[in-house]
């Protein structure tokens, strides 16, 4: 069984659909969401969000923002993120970068 996943940044949806797991980087450490979670909501920490989804596997590096699990939907609002292409090495060099960018915009 799935979930309902959007993972939404300021300028655009960088990603939605359904998955099965979802691992993503909270200010308290990693945590891992399957169907049935119980209501949550955590502050996100820069690194790195993975959403699985069959035999589908999306990286993504995100920087600040909140993770809300609600009626088996999980919805990442995030001040920056951006998809890898790569594993989960490359997604974590971007969740870097896209807290570089924020620190030179003055943005913390």
């Amino acid at each position: 069984m799935s979930f309902q996943v959007d993972i939404v940044a300021p300028e655009a949806v960088v990603w939605s659909g359904q998955a099965d797991f979802v691992v993503a980087r909270t200010t308290e450490g990693e945590i891992g969401i399957l169907t049935g979670h119980e209501p949550l909501m955590a502050a996100l920490a820069t690194g790195v969000v993975v959403v699985e989804s069959g035999n589908e596997k999306v990286t993504i590096g995100t920087h600040g923002g909140f993770l809300q699990v609600l009626n088996n939907q999980v919805t990442l609002l995030t001040d920056r993120a951006e998809i890898s292409v790569g594993d989960r090495a490359d997604a974590l060099a971007v969740a870097e970068g896209l807290r570089e960018q924020a620190e030179a915009a003055g943005e913390g």
